[in-house]
């Protein structure tokens, strides 16, 4: 099985595609789901999205398993055969090691196939952009998918490989983009009294902003608030700037907490907007609910990890990065949990980086020891 699954991962790690566009890697999936017989599957699912479901004889409970179909717009510099073929385009966050990971669990049903319940598999697009979990489930095509438990894993470097990390609550936090647009009024340089200018409101809410943070996220109420982008005005140096924009990215590790600080962060800018006579507009962007886990389905991980004699780290505080699988837990009792890919190992996001084929069985049955959990529970 190994060797099936490590020639599936680097095929797909060689033909990466990005958000929305996962197409062809969407065909990948379902030529090698073929040979594995699912019950039934639907194809397009929130764009490029795939479901493959798997039912037993006898009526039970229905457990989703999801991975993500898309990769990183990320030029990639290692040299080994299989590196991407596509420019600027590469599999930086290991959705190939994931997918393979899920196609494992397939095989491993098709060969053992289920007395009882459903299993459903997801093979979800648009995840990095953070769209994809919520076109999948307003999908008319996902509407009468009924789930009892919905699990996910991310590989994780800097950990043991093997190793299940898993965290109570928040695994992974909310995060969500600002995009601040500011219209004043274009003027002539020497006499800006004749325009207005967006600068100071700019650096007036940078300040205020970075008054929001609270970068401990040992305490209560994390925020995190990040500069991303700032564009003012025109290179011409006679002419003030009637225009401005600035975009920054905010981190919480509650929903609740994210909804509360997004309310402040407009009523900043539309204050400051109205003190320099400047029309405000706010549009936000690549929105990330915070995965809040079910206490019952990380006992059900938990679990099936002791049973597989696996190293377990319960980590008490979340991961700050955004996993789109947030609206899915918001959705259905489930949990997301990590899964070691090395200490050595370059960074998520890293144009180096390379899933480790050694986690791929682990992932695997670590999901096929949850369906036998709950199912014969």
């Amino acid at each position: 099985m190994l060797k099936e699954l490590i020639q599936l991962r680097k095929e797909i790690h060689q033909h990466p595609e990005v958000s929305g566009n996962e197409a062809k890697t969407a065909q990948r999936i379902l030529a090698f789901l073929s040979k594995y017989k699912p019950d039934e599957i639907r194809t397009n699912l929130g764009g490029n999205g795939v479901l493959a479901i798997y039912r037993g004889k006898r009526e039970g409970k229905s457990i989703l398993f999801r991975c993500e179909l898309d990769a990183l717009p990320i030029q990639e510099i290692n040299s080994f055969d299989y590196k991407s073929i596509n420019k600027g385009i590469s599999h930086k966050c290991g959705h190939d090691g994931h997918m393979a990971i899920l196609c494992g669990l397939a095989k491993k049903i098709n060969e053992n196939p289920i007395e009882q319940g459903t299993i459903l598999l997801l093979f979800q697009p648009a995840e990095e952009d953070g769209s994809g979990a919520k076109s999948v489930v307003t999908d008319e095509k996902f509407k009468d998918i009924k789930v009892d438990f919905a699990f996910a894993l991310h590989n994780l470097p800097g950990f043991p490989l093997h190793q299940v990390v898993i965290v109570e609550n928040t695994f992974t936090c909310a995060v969500n983009s600002i995009i601040i647009k500011l219209h004043g009024k274009t003027s002539h340089a020497g006499e800006p009294e004749n325009g207005i200018n967006p600068a100071l409101a700019i650096s007036e809410i940078i300040l205020a902003f970075n008054g929001k943070i609270q970068e401990d996220i040992s305490q209560e109420n994390y925020c995190l608030i990040t500069p991303i982008h700032i564009n003012m005005g025109e290179k011409a140096y006679g002419v003030s700037a009637g225009y401005g924009e600035i975009h920054f990215t905010v981190r919480s590790d509650s929903n609740s907490f994210m909804k509360k600080t997004e309310s402040e962060l407009e009523k900043i800018v539309a204050a400051i907007a109205i003190k320099h006579n400047l029309k405000s507009n706010i549009h936000w962007t690549e929105s990330f609910q915070a995965n809040e886990n079910d206490l019952e389905a990380i006992k059900y991980i938990r679990k099936s990890a002791s049973t597989l004699n696996l190293a377990v780290l319960e980590k008490e505080l979340p991961f700050t990065f955004g996993e789109d699988f947030g609206l899915i837990t918001q959705q259905f009792k489930g949990a997301m949990f990590g899964l070691g890919a090395g200490k050595n190992s370059p960074s998520l996001h890293n144009p180096d980086y390379d899933f480790p084929d050694e986690i791929i069985m682990t992932g695997t049955s670590l999901f096929y020891q949850i369906t036998k959990e709950i199912l014969h529970a």
